[in-house]
């Protein structure tokens, strides 16, 4: 089979260009050429908050009538990260050895669909697609794990940062659930358009003085590509194949953080979060994996890999407020740090909406 550029012309950006030449042994090979892509603003475009704004916040006195409306606050803050159930219908369900893997949007298939060597689209109801039947597999002649990851990773190459921005070389495993055999591995990047389920680790530092508990706290650079500008815990990083958490863990707080293997060894994982966001496109079922640790009284840390502008110790209940109270936070770092005032006694039973909220931590499937 082969595509010719002017029939995919309808569905790749005006700046890509790509040639196509499908060979007999049944490897897709792709050659291609890019010029820059200007990406949608809303991906690319920085906060417009400053530290000031934020001790702003923490100096106001506490608005709150009820301990009902301090927890609304939190509940805004996971209904941010689980949106748009509505729009499920929309989604074909991406099928592996007769498993749902993940979800792919009907319209974003129509890119697939270019692809017949690479992926097949029956058009039964076999797996309760309630859009009005079909779904999405691997073509059946891609059988081992790194042919998929070769197949769909040149695919995703072809349609390129036009129609998947963000392309970062870096490899999730594809599978359905956590710690069992990957069916192969996809560009990070890639995933909320599959649908895939997604784990990544989060690691919150704290420095506890005198019983009174502080939070090292971050502001990501103006140039990081996805919320640029907004608040972070201290480390946090995708679970990419073939690295366990505790070491994904250590990893990211030297490259973030700039702590040393000797301290960072003693994260304590403390239970994983969860969530589902649809939107677009993209289809995020992502479980993150919660770590605490404790830090020294005088540990100060220092961003090594560019991507935190700068660090502050902010004591918790200022944190919570600040959560409450504004959207300066990155959306899934508010269910982390929610998780923690849970289990360290900031939110308590005789709160009313105690287990509404608790239980909306793990909106996704934690598996």
């Amino acid at each position: 089979m082969a595509v010719s550029l002017s029939s995919y012309s309808t569905f790749l950006s005006p700046v890509l260009r790509t040639k196509f030449v499908y060979r007999k042994s049944q490897e897709l090979k792709l050659r291609f050429s890019c010029r820059p892509v200007v990406l949608n603003a809303s991906y690319s475009s920085t906060s417009s908050f400053s530290w000031d704004d934020v001790y702003g916040v923490i100096s106001k006195p506490d608005d709150s009538t009820s301990h009902s409306s301090k927890l609304d606050g939190f509940l805004q803050r996971i209904k941010t990260c689980n949106r748009g159930f509505e729009m499920k219908s929309e989604f074909l369900p991406f099928i592996i050895e007769e498993q749902i893997a993940g979800y792919v949007h009907n319209q974003f298939a129509s890119h697939l669909r270019k692809f017949q060597d690479v992926f097949a689209f029956p058009e039964d109801n076999l797996f309760g697609n309630g859009g009005g039947g079909g779904y999405v597999i691997l073509n059946p002649s891609l059988k081992l794990p790194e042919d998929r990851t070769k197949a769909v990773g040149d695919v995703i190459k072809c349609l390129g940062e036009g129609v998947i921005p963000g392309i970062r070389n870096e490899l999730y495993p594809v599978t359905t659930s956590y710690g069992v055999p990957a069916y192969f591995s996809l560009e990070r990047a890639a995933a909320p358009f599959f649908g895939i389920k997604a784990y990544g680790i989060h690691l919150i530092g704290y420095v506890d003085r005198d019983g009174e508990k502080s939070l090292w706290i971050g502001k990501r650079s103006d140039m990081k590509p996805t919320f640029p500008g907004m608040l972070d815990h201290l480390a946090a990083g995708g679970l990419p194949h073939g690295i366990t958490c505790k070491e994904n863990v250590m990893k990211e707080c030297q490259e973030e953080a700039g702590i040393p293997r000797s301290i960072s060894n003693g994260a304590v994982p403390v239970g994983a979060v969860s969530y589902v966001d649809i939107n677009g496109y993209s289809y995020k079922r992502d479980v993150l994996f919660c770590y605490d640790l404790k830090l020294p009284a005088d540990f100060v840390p220092t961003n090594e890999d560019g991507e935190v502008e700068s660090f502050r110790l902010i004591p918790v209940k200022d944190v919570a407020n600040i959560i409450r109270r504004t959207e300066f936070f990155k959306a899934n770092c508010c269910l982390v740090i929610i998780d923690f005032l849970f289990r360290h006694g900031y939110i308590s039973p005789e709160d009313p909406g105690y287990l509404n909220l608790l239980q909306s931590l793990r909106s996704g499937d934690c598996s």
